[in-house]
């Protein structure tokens, strides 16, 4: 099959998108004994990390205009399923926090500085919250598509003074024994990487774990270890690019079945488990004013919440909870003209921003260019737009974090509003509050308003932890 078919033939099918079934009514389940109010066995926290509402907004509206059908995220809100707030996101030190500080508020249920893991301003090393679960005899999980060892997930595990200190998060986790932890980050466990020549992957296995580095090898896994599961070097592939090529398909396990292949593993504790599941690539993705990318990832994490919803109306004891830890960039679709016909492009991608900027180099030709987008994104780029993106090249380098070459993204992003109207604020983190919903035993429990330090309390509380877990001040 053409590349250009795959779309054509589904490519949101080629995503994942169908894995869930849709979660199942309240009276379809209603003979299912109920757990009492408040009191929830199970937690699945589902993080699209990075995602401001436009984010939500407009993935929403590309599956309904593709697909006929909305998210599973924004179908709560419509069938009135979810209990629904507002959080704040601040860190200890700024109104807009970096994802580490968000997730040790979580994690920790106090305000860090940013780049911190549970660590405070004054040096306090509060206990992570997956270390409590851990201790009350549940299994606990992280699942992500960056690497395992990044902010997010390891803001509910380690206390460590630097997020950027992965090789050392990596030897944490072993110690740790947490039951499931799978994205990506190879290089922190790999001895050909790690500056120490450790092999992480021989040590987990040493330890008695399960190790895959590949989707197959994860759905072959039987569950009687804990799982350590890392498929790719930094993140994994956004899930556009993925969709288009067959070997990362085979390779890389989506999010979706990760979160599957999670609950399947540690439901079988009969204390219950809690798991933690990010939607990474979303905020790199708006790092980079990249709605293709942006977009096709906050499906892909939708499905993960698809996962966990139909899994939580079958089982009856699981909280469900929905946020993010932050804004970024603040994306939206801008009225103009023929603005539906512009979005609905979005709908032609195969490939994001960044895999079609690394193909190109000072020497490109502006026709290959133009084919090229044509081919990747179904647009067709004016002659002057390509000779401005090429000039950028002159420039390239590899120093930052979310963009090693320094590639033209927010050049790109203003291009591409013609064709697509969707516009950005920025391409770093807000201070927006955020999107904070829930379904399951619990959920009737939500204020309206919530610090995002005091969801770290709210979790234990509706798991019935005892009162020497809750984080005091």
């Amino acid at each position: 099959m053409k590349r250009r078919d795959i779309l054509r033939n589904g490519l949101l099918t080629t995503l994942g998108f169908t894995l869930a079934p849709g979660f199942k009514s309240l009276a379809e389940t209603a003979g299912k004994k109920r757990p009492a109010a408040g009191k929830s066995k199970n937690i699945i926290l589902l993080v699209s990390d990075g995602m401001s509402m436009g984010t939500l907004n407009m993935a929403d509206l590309l599956l309904q205009r593709k697909e006929g059908k909305g998210s599973h995220w924004l179908q709560l809100y419509r069938e009135n399923k979810g209990h629904r707030a507002l959080m704040d996101t601040a860190s200890a030190n700024s109104l807009v926090t970096d994802s580490a500080a968000a997730s040790s508020s979580w994690g920790g249920g106090m305000r860090v500085n940013n780049g911190s893991l549970n660590v405070g301003p004054k040096g306090e090393k509060p206990q992570p919250i997956w270390q409590k679960f851990k201790a009350a005899g549940k299994a606990v999980g992280c699942v992500t598509t960056v690497p395992i060892t990044h902010a997010t997930p390891a803001g509910f595990c380690v206390n460590s003074s630097s997020r950027n200190a992965q090789p050392e998060i990596a030897l944490e986790y072993l110690k740790l024994q947490f039951d499931v932890m799978m994205g990506g980050g190879l290089e922190y466990f790999s001895p050909a990487k790690r500056e120490d020549k450790q092999d992480l992957l021989q040590a987990f296995r040493a330890h008695n774990f399960d190790v895959a580095t590949t989707r197959q090898q994860m759905l072959q896994l039987k569950g009687q270890k804990p799982v350590l599961g890392v498929f790719h070097e930094n993140g994994l592939p956004y899930a556009l690019d993925r969709a288009n090529d067959k070997q990362l398909l085979d390779k890389t396990p989506s999010l979706a079945e990760m979160t599957q292949t999670a609950i399947n593993l540690m439901k079988r504790n009969k204390n219950g488990f809690v798991l933690q599941v990010e939607g990474g690539k979303v905020d790199w993705a708006a790092h980079a004013n990249d709605a293709g990318g942006l977009l096709y990832d906050q499906l892909a994490f939708d499905e993960a919440v698809g996962i966990a919803l139909d899994f939580a109306e079958k089982d009856r004891e699981t909280l469900v909870i929905m946020t993010t830890d932050h804004g970024n960039a603040n994306p939206g679709l801008i009225y103009g003209q023929d603005v539906n016909k512009h979005f609905d492009t979005i709908q032609q991608h195969r490939h994001t921003n960044e895999w079609v900027l690394n193909q190109l180099t000072k020497s490109s030709k502006v026709s290959m260019v133009q084919d090229l987008f044509a081919e990747a994104q179904g647009i067709r780029m004016k002659e002057e737009d390509v000779k401005l993106l090429l000039s950028h090249y002159d420039a390239i380098n590899d120093v930052d974090i979310y963009n090693p070459r320094k590639l033209p993204y927010k050049l790109l992003a203003d291009i591409q509003r013609q064709y697509t109207q969707v516009g950005w604020a920025s391409m770093d983190h807000s201070a927006d509050y955020v999107e904070l919903v829930m379904h399951g035993p619990g959920s009737e429990l939500l204020p309206p308003f919530l610090k995002n330090y005091e969801l770290h309390n709210f979790m234990l509380r509706v798991a019935a932890m005892e009162e020497r877990y809750l984080t005091v001040g």
